[in-house]
């Protein structure tokens, strides 16, 4: 039968105390139906007037009914007037995100007050104020508002790494092992039997390396690249005396484009500086948005120590890769 006024009459499931939160307990076959206490992000259809034993009839004043509500409170931070409030275990409300915003503090709490409190009687359809239950533990967010700006930030992430699928001689001939002392063009050099890289020889013009990047098709190209390089000084005396730049020669291929087509959007990287101890430095070049084409796209980067600048040391590039800024593909 429907029931006009605020208050209802349901069988108590368990023991229950007052002022708590309550659901109908799941497969309840008696009449009147049995209530259990609603825990942490559980929905609730009233608060408890009293505290009974099980089995004992409890009068539960309807989510639905007019006016303010009395509800216990367990406190993770601090409960303020306004504070949003959630859904707690054994039927109380919380300032800890669990679930849907269920009400509002209409005065200050801490655990074991029972708490005037606003019910939402609508659920929330705002996303700030619906909790993420991550049981792995995947995320920091514990809305789906934060969730969701955590996955928007990590999809156009402007830390999206690309490397090289091929590293060659600029004329395309493959890299041989360095030559210490003997070798006029670049090598692939292992240093100390550990970590391997490319090596020059201290040189009035060194020759290039050439570094082929197929560029995402999810890369925004209406954003900077930056060109990322890791090299330090091999010193030839006691001190570090060169101080190189790296000159880097940027080519795009495109669709349509002339395979001939030469134009250049390099330049020359950050110094690599003396007195580092023989330390690998990282510096960067960046390739301006404004030269960066449509995608589809391949970019080749020419590398070297710029020229009249390793007269003395030798240089060693560890690494070489392109930082982008991720978008979206909508198709």
């Amino acid at each position: 039968m429907p029931h006009n006024d605020g208050i209802k009459t349901f069988l108590a499931g368990e023991a229950l105390a007052a002022k708590r939160r309550v659901k109908i307990s799941s497969g309840t076959t008696t009449t009147p139906p049995e209530v259990v206490y609603a825990d942490a992000g559980e929905d609730f259809i009233g608060v408890t007037e009293y505290a009974v034993p099980i089995g004992d009839d409890v009068s539960v004043r309807l989510q639905n009914s007019s006016g303010t509500f009395e509800i216990e409170c367990t406190v993770s931070s601090s409960i303020v007037r306004g504070t949003v409030l959630y859904g707690a275990n054994d039927g109380k409300v919380s300032d800890a995100s669990s679930g849907s915003a269920q009400g509002e503090a209409l005065e200050p709490g801490v655990t074991g007050q029972q708490l005037e409190v606003a019910p939402w009687n609508v659920k929330s359809t705002t996303a700030a104020t619906v909790s993420v239950a991550d049981a792995n533990s995947n995320m920091t967010g514990a809305t789906v508002e934060a969730v969701l700006d955590e996955h928007a930030k990590a999809l156009k992430t402007a830390q999206y790494q690309i490397n090289p699928t091929l590293v060659c001689l600029a004329d395309g001939t493959r890299l041989d092992k360095f030559v210490n002392g003997a070798s006029t063009v670049p090598g692939i050099y292992q240093s100390s039997s550990k970590d391997v890289g490319y090596r020059w020889n201290n040189d009035a013009a060194p020759g290039s390396i050439a570094a082929k990047f197929n560029i995402p098709q999810d890369v925004d190209v209406t954003a900077n690249l930056v060109v990322h390089l890791l090299g330090a000084i091999v010193k030839a005396g006691a001190g570090e005396v060169d101080a190189p730049h790296v000159t880097v020669g940027a080519y795009f291929s495109t669709v349509g484009a002339d395979p001939g087509a030469d134009t250049n959007c390099g330049g020359d990287s950050g110094q690599f500086l003396t007195a580092q101890a023989a330390k690998y430095q990282e510096k960067t070049l960046t390739i301006a948005l404004a030269d960066v084409p449509a995608n589809p796209s391949v970019l080749t980067l020419l590398v070297a120590p710029k020229t009249g600048e390793l007269g003395t040391d030798d240089f060693i590039l560890s690494g070489i890769w392109i930082e982008a800024t991720r978008a979206a593909l909508t198709t």
